[in-house]
């Protein structure tokens, strides 16, 4: 049973992704059987397919960063020195913690903003809808800083190079 805890929590991002990518997916397809073959569609499936494949593309993504999958331009750290490899790791740590960091903060003001407007069909808050980008880029500041303290923690010694005692 821990077992399957500890799975299903290290796996949250890609699951909660999963299902929202899997709502948009049938919305979809329902609607097309109920449009082409019913002669009638559901008024109200195109918003819930797009409200979930914003939340599924911004978890998604914090996914990606939590696994590190994102596209990254590592040249300047592979052209270094051994003994600035890690400080330029810290540092892009930290440049990434504080872009990430303040994309939350502009969230936070468009969440406040959005929340008086309501969505064009089903009249709720846009912002269950813009609380997406909060949620995505908050995972992603944490996950950022997760790394961070893993690198600062890491005693790697450049190659061919022991402890000296």
């Amino acid at each position: 049973m821990k077992k399957i805890v500890h799975t299903l929590f290290s796996y949250a991002e890609e699951i909660v992704s999963a299902f929202f990518i899997s709502i948009t997916v049938c919305m979809v397809i329902v609607n097309v059987f109920f449009r082409y073959v019913l002669n009638m569609g559901i008024f109200w499936s195109e918003e819930v397919a797009t409200i979930s494949f914003v939340w599924s593309v911004f978890i998604g993504a914090a996914a990606c960063h939590k696994r590190k999958m994102h596209i990254s331009i590592d040249l300047l750290t592979k052209l270094a020195p051994d003994f600035l490899k890690k400080p330029l790791r810290l540092m892009a740590h930290t440049i990434m913690i504080i872009l990430n960091g303040y994309i939350v903060y502009l969230s936070v003001i468009f969440v406040r903003a959005s929340s008086i407007k309501p969505t064009a069909v089903l009249g709720i808050s846009s912002s269950y809808v813009s609380s997406a980008l909060l949620v995505g880029f908050g995972l992603m500041t944490l996950h950022s800083a997760v790394f961070f303290f893993e690198e600062l923690r890491s005693d790697t010694l450049p190659p061919g190079q022991a402890v000296q005692g």
